[in-house]
Formats: C-alpha cells, sequence, structure tokens
C-alpha cells in the first residue's frame, strides 16, 4: 500500500511540478490574462486526474501480473538475474530462443562471442477497448520497451542478465508508466526459461532411463547366453572328467583343477562389472585347457599379452565371449583343428586385444555373428561410448580375427 501510494503521488507531484512551471511561464510571457488564469488552473485539474487514473491503473495491472506491488514490480526497468545448470554457449542458445519467441520481439541483434542479445519489443496496449485518447498522455503507446541480455560464464553453468526496460531515458521513470509491460516481458521471460531448463532435463533423463534400459536388457541377453551356453560347457567337461578318471587320472585331475579356475573367475562377478586383462585371460587360459585336454593336438594356443597391460581394467567375460566363438564356429567344425592366438598391444592411450583363429572362417555356415557378438558390441557402446571399438576381420591365411579396443584410463 506504500509503495503505491508513493507511486501515484510521485507521479503526480512531477506532473503538478511541470505543469506549474510552464504555466509560470506562459502566465508571464503570453498569457497576462485574468480570464487565461482560470482556465490555466482548470486544466492542471483535469491533468491531475488523468495522470492519477492513469497512475492508479498503472498499479492495478502491476498487481494483476506479480499477485503484489512493491517498488520492484511498479518500475519500468526490469532487471532479473538467472542461473542456468548449463554450460555458458548452452545457457546463451536457450535464451536466445526464448526472446525470439516473445511476442512482439523485433530487431533481435545476437552475438554469440560476447554472449549478449538486444531486442526490441512493440509496447502492447493491454487495453485495446478503451478508446480514450488521453492515455496516451501518460503511457506513449508509440513507444518500444528494448531487452538487453547477456550471459556470464560461471563454471560449468551460466549466469543470465535480463534487463527489460523502455526505449526512453531514465528521467522519463517520473512522467510515464507502462501498464507494467516490461514486468511482463521479464515475467515471460523468466518462465520461458525454467520451462526450456526443465524440457532440457526431462529430454535428458528420458535419455538416461532409455540407456540404463538398454544396458539391463543386454545384460540380460548376455545371461541368458550364459545360461544356454556355460551349462553345456560344465556338462561335457564333467562328463570328459568322469571318463579320464578311469583311464587317465592325471589328466582328469589336470582338467578339474582347470574347471575350478575357470569357475573362480567366472562366477564372483556380475556381468557389467570391469575385470582386468589378466584375470579375464586366466579364465580364457582355463577355458581354453579343458578345450585341449578333450580336443587333443586339434587345439593349439599362442598367447601374447605383455605383462604391464595385464593390469589394464577390461570388460568381463568379453574375451571369454570371443574365446568361445572362436572354439565353436572356427576350429570345433574344422576336422584338423587349428591355432587360437591371444593377442594384446599397446595403442598409448588404449589396449588392442584381439583373438584370432586359423578355422573355417566367415565361408563357413554359423561363421560367428549371432548374440555374443552383437552384445560385445552394445556393451561397449554402452560402458565407454566412442572411446571403445570392435572388429572383427577375416584372418590370413584361413579363419577369423576379432579385436576389442579399451581405453586404458577407464577404471
Amino acid at each position: 500500500m506504500i509503495s503505491s501510494t508513493f507511486f501515484v503521488t510521485r507521479l503526480t507531484v512531477a506532473w503538478t511540478m511541470a505543469y506549474i512551471a510552464l504555466a509560470i511561464v506562459l502566465h508571464e510571457a503570453f498569457l497576462r490574462n485574468s480570464h487565461i488564469d482560470g482556465y490555466i488552473v482548470l486544466f492542471g485539474f483535469v491533468l491531475a486526474a488523468i495522470i492519477v487514473t492513469g497512475a492508479f491503473s498503472h498499479v492495478r495491472r502491476v498487481r494483476l501480473i506479480a499477485g503484489g506491488v512493491d517498488a520492484s514490480s511498479l518500475s519500468r526497468r526490469q532487471r532479473r538475474q538467472v542461473e542456468i545448470p548449463l554450460e555458458a554457449g548452452e545457457a546463451f542458445d536457450l535464451v536466445d530462443a526464448a526472446i525470439r519467441e516473445l511476442p512482439g520481439v523485433r530487431d533481435v541483434e545476437s552475438t554469440r562471442d560476447s554472449l549478449q542479445v538486444r531486442a526490441r519489443v512493440e509496447r502492447v496496449n493491454p487495453y485495446p477497448g478503451d478508446a480514450v485518447s488521453w492515455k496516451h498522455l501518460t503511457t506513449l503507446h508509440t513507444l518500444r520497451n528494448q531487452i538487453l541480455m547477456t550471459v556470464t560464464p560461471n563454471g560449468d553453468a551460466g549466469s543470465v542478465t535480463l534487463i527489460c526496460e523502455p526505449e526512453r531515458a531514465a528521467w522519463t521513470d517520473w512522467f510515464f508508466i507502462d501498464y507494467g509491460t516490461n514486468l511482463e516481458n521479464a515475467e515471460a521471460l523468466g518462465r520461458a526459461i525454467a520451462r526450456r531448463v526443465a524440457e532440457r532435463r526431462r529430454t535428458e533423463q528420458a535419455t538416461a532411463r532409455q540407456t540404463a534400459t538398454e544396458k539391463e536388457l543386454t545384460v540380460a541377453k548376455l545371461s541368458l547366453l550364459h545360461a544356454q551356453v556355460e551349462p553345456h560347457f560344465l556338462y561335457n567337461t564333467l562328463a570328459s572328467a568322469q571318463l579320464l578318471t578311469r583311464s587317465d587320472p592325471a589328466r582328469a585331475d589336470e582338467m578339474l583343477g582347470n574347471l575350478i579356475t575357470y569357475l573362480r573367475h567366472s562366477l564372483p562377478r556380475t556381468e557389467d562389472a570391469l575385470s582386468t586383462v589378466g584375470e579375464e585371460l586366466e579364465r580364457a587360459r582355463a577355458y581354453l585347457d579343458i578345450l585341449k585336454i578333450r580336443m587333443g593336438s586339434r587345439l593349439q594356443l599362442q598367447i601374447d599379452v605383455p605383462e604391464h597391460l595385464r593390469l589394464v581394467a577390461f570388460p568381463t567375460m568379453m574375451l571369454q565371449t570371443l574365446v568361445e566363438n572362436a572354439i565353436k564356429h572356427g576350429l570345433e567344425p574344422q576336422t584338423g583343428g587349428g591355432t587360437v592366438w591371444i593377442l594384446a598391444r599397446d595403442l598409448e592411450t588404449s589396449v588392442a586385444v584381439t583373438v584370432a583363429d586359423d578355422g573355417r572362417g566367415f565361408s563357413a555356415e554359423g561363421g560367428g555373428t549371432g548374440i555374443g557378438l552383437r552384445n560385445v558390441r552394445e556393451r561397449l557402446r554402452l560402458a565407454y561410448g566412442a572411446a571403445a571399438g570392435f572388429t572383427i576381420v577375416a584372418n590370413f591365411p584361413s579363419g577369423v580375427a576379432a579385436t576389442i579396443t579399451v581405453p586404458r584410463s577407464a577404471q
């Protein structure tokens, strides 16, 4: 109440003082006539009524927009400070788009290098049905408002300063009102910015949920693959060990020892947890040693993995998947068997692990393009994005070579 009373009084006093000064000048210079003096006084009262009613309308509309009045909301010049949790360039693009969609906006000047936007906004008459011409005296509808926006980088966030004001200088605030149009512009931009930030967050959350769902689906598919493959492998290994206990107990004991090593590296770890190159190599070596006992001279193994690379973080079961594919699709169907190579190379910022064989290769039916390899690709994408890679090519003179590349920094 005090703010609105002061505002109306200030506006009335400013116009009254200006009119008295003008009346004195006119009286002394041109109108030394007592009859004219009466009209000057009458016109002064009419002008005061116009000013008071205009100021009252301004206060009432500001109250409607802001829900209350104070010195800040009654002002024709509005300033807002908004913290946007986005990098300065992204914050600039967001606010720039919000300004361009403001009703009545004109002459937008956007400079991304300096993170600044200037725009002019046509001053809309909030009461177009009221045709009283004297309202132009206090509102000056022919003028326009202007907007200045600057973004200040603040680490990973952007601090946005919004200024909404008339095109005229500050001294005119003593005489003219804008019916809260600059307050309306500032509030509209605040809502637009909040809506766009919320929409951005919803999109990010939806993407994160989708990624998590895809990851869970991938893990489920991989678990299904293991549920189908591992029991079959275990049954065959135990059956082979049972037969060997009668004919060759030493080899049976070796096979069971390799099975224990394989299970120790397989059972405790979840499918999406990171292992190391060394741990995955031990699992694969135990698996191949079991198969070597079963296949005999039909299976040869060559391993070339430098010691310093064995501690590098590596996704669990991926090396095992490549080894199983090399055996199942490359060597087992081949009468004479063949060789499996496991190689690791240091690529400075990444490590490449290759499993190669000289088996039947791509030309054979069922050449290793099933769910196992699709899961390898999907798990690498989800875990590392573009930083990891997976390639599978023909080996020379026969067989297949599959390579997984992961960044060394991943932990």
